[in-house]
């Protein structure tokens, strides 16, 4: 494992952690009225500390594009799922919270479902397979879940909707994720002149923005630890898939390898699910008035 990908993936990770608690700061103060509409976009971008949050997210995307470039999807992916660890380290540090039973465990579980799953897996790259049908069917089964989600979350509005709109917004960071990797081949190979005559950058693009309107509804609508373990979790296991499926990505597969490679996946989203609920993270006062709200827009 090279250990400037290690280190820019953690620097990724550490980046998206310390924004996604700027950002749902922000976003609870937000109209409840904007609940997936641009609009809420727009309100949010006047409010400084949800921009140093998307400049903090940014730096961590940047990061974490260039860690892509450096190494494999399914070696990236279960790094950057620590940046749920640097949420709870900043949470901490505001409420002065104990990390307790539940916060080592949950710190445990990560760290050691992360390593297992790369010492086990030894992710290596190889040859993307011939032909489009399977990048395409994998990508159409993770938008179309998302969407599926998505359409779920704003017909019912149940008090579980935030938690939707994180694993939708998961799964297209996923993706996300993957066709980053792609964009920098293409550039490596052609330049600009490559990259932007093909259809990848501008679906990066898109997946962006799609991602990052449903994030910050899901922030908007209820608090903290009610998304962001969701969107932890989804994210590594589309970018794994994606990975594997499509890019060519490797994994050690013989029986040992596998069960400790499955072994670290569920390691890692339990342990994301355990910090991501822990008491230091953000809940506001009014998160239960907030949460009644929505069910009534």
């Amino acid at each position: 494992m090279s250990v400037l990908v290690l280190l820019l993936s953690v620097c990724a990770a550490c980046c998206l952690g310390f924004g996604f608690v700027l950002q749902q700061q922000a976003a609870a103060h937000a109209p409840i009225g904007d609940f997936l509409s641009p609009r809420l976009l727009l309100d949010l971008v006047r409010v400084p500390r949800w921009l140093g949050g998307i400049g903090l997210m940014v730096c961590g995307m940047a990061l974490g594009a260039v860690a892509l470039g450096q190494g494999e999807v399914t070696l990236v992916e279960p790094l950057l799922a620590t940046n749920l660890l640097f949420a709870l380290a900043l949470s901490r540090r505001r409420s002065r919270q104990p990390l307790g039973r539940q916060g080592w465990a949950g710190l445990v579980l990560l760290a050691g479902g992360v390593t297992a799953f790369i010492v086990a897996g030894q992710p290596q790259g190889g040859t993307a397979p011939d032909g489009a049908l399977r990048q395409w069917l994998i990508i159409g089964v993770m938008v179309g879940a998302a969407l599926l989600l998505t359409a779920y979350a704003k017909r019912l509005r149940l008090a579980a909707a935030p938690v939707l709109l994180a694993v939708a917004a998961g799964l297209l960071y996923g993706v996300q994720d993957a066709l980053t990797r792609v964009s920098g081949q293409l550039f490596a190979d052609g330049g600009w002149g490559g990259l932007f005559t093909t259809w990848e950058p501008y679906g990066v693009l898109m997946l962006g923005v799609t991602g990052l309107l449903l994030v910050q509804s899901a922030f908007e609508a209820a608090p903290l630890r009610m998304s962001l373990p969701a969107l932890t979790a989804a994210q590594p296991l589309a970018g794994i898939a994606c990975g594997v499926g499509f890019l060519g990505d490797r994994l050690r597969t013989d029986a040992g390898a596998l069960a400790w490679e499955a072994a670290g996946l569920v390691g890692i989203v339990v342990g994301v699910v355990l910090l991501g609920m822990h008491p230091a993270m953000p809940c506001n006062h009014s998160g239960s008035a907030r949460v009644r709200e929505f069910q009534r827009g």
